[in-house]
């Protein structure tokens, strides 16, 4: 399995607004895109007063040939909405990738 995980920051007036579009519209409408091996997406809020605008998403997939589905040739490359972008301060321009060796519960 192929973890996806990709950070954007928002200002502190556009935190609330890009967490609601995010959550709202963004996340719904890649699940309701059935993408075959995508298995979840999770939103993350980094919790702090110092940085209260930095978000991470999660995505999890059975494989590279599932994240290029999601994402396309440049796999790595960013997917970000322009309505996102404009709720952005800044934002990774690359999504990281991990394999998941082992999960544990």
């Amino acid at each position: 399995m192929i973890i996806r995980a990709w950070n954007g920051w928002a200002t502190t007036e556009n935190a609330a607004a890009y967490e609601e579009l995010l959550n709202g519209t963004i996340a719904p409408g890649i699940i309701a895109r059935g993408l075959p091996g995508l298995h979840d997406l999770a939103v993350l809020r980094r919790v702090g007063h110092e940085t209260p605008g930095h978000f991470r998403t999660l995505m999890t997939f059975d494989d590279w040939a599932a994240v290029e589905t999601f994402a396309g040739p440049d796999a790595a490359a960013s997917v970000v909405p322009p309505a996102a972008r404009a709720l952005l301060a800044r934002h990774d321009a690359h999504s990281q990738h991990f394999e998941l060796l082992h999960r544990h519960r």
